[in-house]
């Protein structure tokens, strides 16, 4: 499917689903969880508690709204998904293009500080030379960015936003920068697409053993590091093990219960 041109696109949550998520939030049937456990077996009740009464009558959703929509916001259909980004020229004599990528279960809203000072050095302390042009899109999926449906992956992932910058924003190279998931994102545009690309920034780096490597020939320190690392994935790592098997079922309680998200 083409893609089509950006449309300009404000953030505006209808006042019902404020009311509902309210409502919601004050009907929470809380669980009860082993006495002294403290963060044990997941989420402490009693933190949990006094962070879903802030939401429900002190977090000014509004506020954030209006901070959110100081930046030039679109949407645009990318080979057949519709993807919300931030889109803000830089304002120094030769902006470049920077593709800015979240992770999960991130948003946007991680570059809200550092958006100015990429497009505005100058106002900043810096160079003007070294300003950028930030494209920050809502990974499909996320945020304001549509359900693509069938599925998605990094590499995917990685095609829909190479295609917005190029096909959709007409750049003919950039830069692009991510953490979490959006690091692997941006590196397999830089792997797949690198005539494109002027560099690849992360601040995630994931790394394994080749396969076939030997563990045999390891000192005291490889050791103790792979030892933590295996407990760290058994004691940690349940939520990482749900989502990456078994997705579906997950979904219908924390697409239905605010507090269930939160937790």
């Amino acid at each position: 499917m083409a893609s089509g041109a950006p449309e300009k696109f404000a953030i505006a949550v209808p006042d019902e689903v404020l009311a509902d998520l309210r409502q919601r939030l004050a009907r929470t049937r809380f669980p009860g969880e082993v006495a002294n456990s403290g963060w044990t077996y997941g989420t402490n009740l009693a933190y949990l508690k006094e962070l879903v009464e802030y939401w429900r009558t002190s977090y000014d959703w509004r506020r954030h709204e209006r901070e959110l929509n100081r930046y030039a916001h679109f949407k645009a259909n990318v080979g057949g998904t519709r993807v919300h980004f931030i889109h803000e020229p830089g304002k120094g004599p030769a902006p470049k293009p920077l593709l800015l990528l979240h992770g999960w279960p991130g948003s946007v809203y991680e570059f809200m500080q550092i958006i100015p000072m990429l497009t505005d050095p100058a106002a900043h302390g810096g160079n003007a030379r070294e300003s950028f042009t930030v494209v920050a899109p809502s990974l499909p999926g996320y945020g304001f960015s549509d359900d693509p449906g069938g599925g998605m992956d990094p590499q995917r992932m990685s095609e829909v936003l190479h295609e917005l910058m190029t096909k959709v924003l007409g750049y003919r190279r950039f830069a692009t920068q991510g953490g979490d998931w959006g690091a692997l994102i941006a590196s397999l545009i830089g792997h797949l697409h690198t005539p494109d690309v002027i560099g690849v920034h992360v601040n995630f780096v994931a790394l394994a053993p080749p396969e076939g490597a030997r563990t045999t020939d390891l000192d005291e320190d490889e050791k103790k590091f792979l030892a933590e690392l295996a407990a760290f994935r058994r004691d940690e790592m349940g939520y990482m093990h749900i989502q990456g098997t078994k997705p579906q079922t997950l979904a219908y309680a924390l697409n239905d219960s605010p507090a269930g998200l939160a937790a």
